[in-house]
């Protein structure tokens, strides 16, 4: 968007565009309103008029992402929890920006009606194909936090380079035997 001015469109979609482009540029942290208000073209008021101030943005940055996160997953869990888990994986590194906001609940409002809706609507995704992985009941918490944190800490390391597949690798191929050492197949 940088190098676009705003022109009479949607002032929402801009400022979240541009909030998507900084933090891939920089992180969460690493960019001010005024600064979206220079990638989308707009004065240095438009962004905290719309959405207040920097959570705020964040918050609909998280929202959408939550959103975009709950549709590759139930997508992806009528193939079975092994692909949702892989949908994880290719959503955060298909969506590193949002990926980046979304875990990080200290940066927006938790209390957002909309972000609260996708986050539940993903963590019931989640918390459905994990619990098909468990032997009983009884494990099926246990058993889908197990799920979680291995597609979560795969693509956190997949993102930051610590895996040394990371360079050339693909990660569906890297992360599937690891599925099935941990969960079977």
């Amino acid at each position: 968007m940088a190098g676009r001015p705003y022109h009479h469109g949607d002032l929402r979609r801009a400022v979240i565009d541009a909030a998507l482009e900084a933090t891939r540029e920089s992180g969460p942290a690493g960019w001010s309103l005024r600064e979206l208000a220079r990638r989308a073209g707009v004065s240095h008021a438009a962004p905290a008029h719309h959405f207040g101030d920097k959570a705020g943005v964040l918050t609909a940055v998280a929202a959408e992402g939550f959103a975009l996160f709950a549709d590759a997953l139930e997508a992806a869990a009528s193939q079975g929890p092994r692909e949702a888990g892989l949908a994880y994986i290719r959503f955060a590194l298909a969506h590193r920006a949002h990926f980046e906001v979304m875990f990080r609940p200290e940066l927006y409002r938790l209390d957002d009606p909309g972000l609260l809706a996708a986050r539940e609507r993903a963590g019931a995704v989640l918390a459905a194909s994990g619990g098909t992985l468990a032997a009983d009941a009884a494990r099926a918490r246990a058993t889908t936090i197990g799920a979680w944190a291995f597609a979560h800490g795969f693509a956190e390391l997949w993102l930051s380079g610590s895996l040394p597949e990371s360079a050339d690798g693909d990660p569906e191929e890297v992360a599937r035997p690891v599925i099935e050492v941990l969960f079977g197949r």
